[in-house]
Parts: structure tokens; C-alpha cells; sequence
């Protein structure tokens, strides 16, 4: 059963204005022939502007900033640590895999989402929907051609449904948080990496070492990542015949692996098409880390345009 939430129209007030580099276009092609634009290198004074500082005043992805959220935190941290192992992450890919929980619209699963808090989350504390628009409106506005960004920026986080009772209701620490890979060992730059010390695979010799059960630049669709909603969207839009291009795939399957996007680790297990794809992974997630703000958008205003991405590039009704 699908549950549909009505959603009242929304003000947009203004943010602080703050320079940030954004990117000059050139158009190459992906795997497949998409037509997409290479990276901008230039400031686009009339592009998306980032605030300075999250919904609760501190600066973003701060994990030691004393707020109401830090506790939270901090004990999801400690659980999602303990659980993520290699045997985990290969059952519930073999369960969720089958797509066999419910049949539903992408714009049902964002209305179905609006229930969702991200308890992982230190920046915000808004229903999910906010946030999907949010990262989508902003990436419309500096790549009003990339019809294929803006879709991927609202789809991105929906796999977060996880944690509603027609998937099964997992915890939160299977569903959301920063992804890491299992079966080699975890890096250092991984956000609260003590807690890895009580995980069963952290002391297991064919999983603590560089490349563990991998091989250097046999790239990340090779590897295991912690289960959460960005593989388990990756698996829905792949299994469900989309026709985004290979670069938004990449960007739903990973990003939330900041211990790569944003600290450099595990580039040695990347091959020549993750790295062309990592330059539109990072260009995605300066529009995902700081759109999360207090700003809101108007849903029914903006709604039938991306009623008409989802009808170009995915079925009518979903496998979820």
C-alpha cells in the first residue's frame, strides 16, 4: 500500500549569498553516446550559492558541533560501524535485489518519503522531500540542460524508503548514512572510525588489508559497498530500465561515499570510467551537501516539470 501525502505550497525565501567556483561547459559523451557537458571552471554569478552554515548555525558535516542532533548522531554512527560487514551487505542485496516489496511511481516514492528524517544527518532535520528538491531546483539552475541532473538529484535519496514498514522497516543504520566499502579495510577519513573497531570483519585478515578482497583499479562496480538507500536505488533504477546516463547511476550509487568524494581514499580502486564519472560526482555534491538549508520550495509549482524527467527517462511503475 502506497501512501500519498499531501503537500501544502511552500514560500521560497533567500539565502546569504556566497562566491563558489562552479564550472564551464563542454559537451562530451558518456558510455552508451548520452550527450552530457564537461565540468565548468568559471563563478556563475547568477548560479546556485551556498550557505555558509547548516540549519542549526555551524558549518556543514560538522560531527563535533554541540547540537540537539549530536548524540543521535553519533549512536548511529557507533551501530551502522558495528553491522556493515561483508556478510550483511550480501544479504540484503540478495533481498532487496528481488524488487519484489512494492509497485510504485517515482513521484509516489517522493511523496511516500516525506515521512523520513534522517537521523545520520547533522545539517538538517527536514522531511526528505525538502531536500530532494532542494539539490534538484539548485542543480537546474546552474545546468538548465542537463535534464538528466536535475531527475538524479531529485531521485537520489529515495531510496531512504527503506526505513518505511512496506519495505520492511529497516534501521536506520542499514538505510542511510556515509557508505564505505566492505571486504577491505576502512579508512581512517571514515566519519567516526572508532566505532569500526568492534565490527566482525575489522580483525579478519582477508578483510583488513588496502585492497582486502579486491584488486587495485578494478573498479567500485566490483566492490561491495555498505548497504543503504544509495545501492538499493542504484539496483530499482538499473533492474527498472532507466535511461539516465551511466554518470547519474554512478552519482546514486555513491554519493554518500565521502570518504571518497571528499577525503581521497580508495582511488586506488578506481578504474578510467569511475574517474571521468567522479567530475560529475563532485560537481553533484556541492548542490547535495549545501542545499540542505532552511529555504523552501513551492512542490506543486515545480512538480510537473519533473513528472515529465521521470516520464522520460523511467516506466510509468517501478519494480521497488
Amino acid at each position: 500500500m502506497i501512501v500519498v501525502i499531501d503537500h501544502p505550497t511552500l514560500e521560497e525565501t533567500q539565502v546569504e549569498k556566497k562566491k563558489l567556483v562552479a564550472y564551464q561547459t563542454n559537451e562530451g559523451v558518456l558510455d552508451g553516446g548520452f550527450k552530457v557537458t564537461e565540468p565548468k571552471t568559471t563563478v556563475s554569478a547568477d548560479g546556485f550559492n551556498a550557505p555558509e552554515m547548516n540549519s542549526y548555525g555551524n558549518s556543514f558535516r560538522d560531527y563535533d558541533a554541540e547540537t540537539e542532533r549530536k548524540k543521535i548522531v553519533e549512536e548511529f554512527y557507533r551501530q551502522n560501524h558495528i553491522n556493515q560487514t561483508v556478510d550483511f551487505v550480501k544479504r540484503m542485496r540478495e533481498e532487496y535485489g528481488k524488487l519484489n516489496k512494492v509497485e510504485m511511481s517515482i513521484w509516489e516514492c517522493c511523496e511516500l518519503l516525506n515521512t523520513v528524517v534522517d537521523e545520520s544527518d547533522p545539517d538538517l532535520d527536514e522531511p526528505q522531500i525538502e531536500h530532494l528538491l532542494q539539490t534538484a531546483e539548485a542543480i537546474r539552475k546552474d545546468y538548465p540542460d542537463e535534464d538528466w541532473l536535475h531527475l538524479t538529484g531529485l531521485i537520489h535519496d529515495l531510496g531512504k524508503v527503506l526505513v518505511h514498514p512496506s519495505f520492511g522497516g529497516l534501521p536506520q543504520w542499514a538505510v542511510v548514512g556515509d557508505t564505505f566499502p566492505v571486504g577491505c579495510a576502512f579508512d581512517e577519513s571514515i566519519v567516526h572510525h572508532k566505532f569500526f573497531k568492534d565490527n566482525p570483519d575489522y580483525n579478519n585478515p582477508a578483510y583488513n588489508t588496502k585492497c582486502g578482497v579486491y584488486t587495485e583499479g578494478c573498479g567500485l562496480e566490483n566492490i561491495l559497498i555498505s548497504w543503504g538507500h544509495d545501492d538499493y536505488m542504484y539496483l530499482v533504477a538499473k533492474e527498472n530500465g532507466t535511461t539516465l546516463p551511466p554518470a547519474g547511476l554512478f552519482i546514486i550509487r555513491f554519493h554518500s561515499f565521502y570518504a571518497l568524494h571528499k577525503s581521497g581514499a580508495y582511488t586506488h580502486l578506481l578504474n578510467e570510467e569511475d574517474k571521468e564519472n567522479m567530475k560529475w560526482l563532485k560537481i553533484f555534491n556541492k548542490y547535495d551537501l549545501y542545499s540542505k538549508s532552511k529555504v523552501k520550495i513551492d512542490v506543486e509549482k515545480v512538480k510537473p516539470y519533473y513528472l515529465s524527467l521521470i516520464n522520460k527517462y523511467f516506466p510509468q511503475k517501478l519494480r521497488w
